[in-house]
């Protein structure tokens, strides 16, 4: 019984995820509802983790908290008779994973990328490209 308690809660989740991707492109959703839903879809419905899976207690908390948090937060935001419409219309679709996630994700890394990148540079004493160094 319990196991299919949770994969219903993982179904309604997954529904909820690609309901808040049809939110936050519907011109009748506050602006404020608009960007948590997009991000929140985003990171939701990515192939790929901001935490992969592998990195220990870490990996598996992000998509234990983040992504029920800004579902629960997105949800709130959003009035419930859009939300009950976006919800069945996300029933009748087939979910895939978001290309809009992915991008998102993997901009994410560039910038923490380039941020430790500037900080070893500048900590090694390294000249920044364009002389940005003080």
């Amino acid at each position: 019984m319990r196991l299919d308690r949770l994969r219903a809660w993982a179904r309604d989740l997954k529904r909820d995820a690609v309901a808040l991707q049809l939110a936050a492109v519907d011109a009748r959703t506050p602006l404020h509802a608009k960007l948590v839903a997009g991000a929140t879809a985003a990171y939701a419905l990515s192939p790929i983790d901001l935490i992969p899976d592998f990195v220990p207690v870490l990996g598996l908390l992000d998509d234990l908290i983040i992504v029920p948090l800004g579902l629960w937060l997105a949800i709130r935001l959003i009035p419930p008779p859009l939300m009950a419409e976006f919800r069945a219309e996300a029933g009748r679709r087939t979910g895939s994973k978001s290309l809009a996630g992915l991008m998102l994700v993997i901009g994410v890394w560039i910038a923490i990328a380039a941020i430790a990148g500037a900080l070893i540079a500048r900590r090694l004493h390294w000249p920044l490209p364009g002389g940005g160094q003080k």
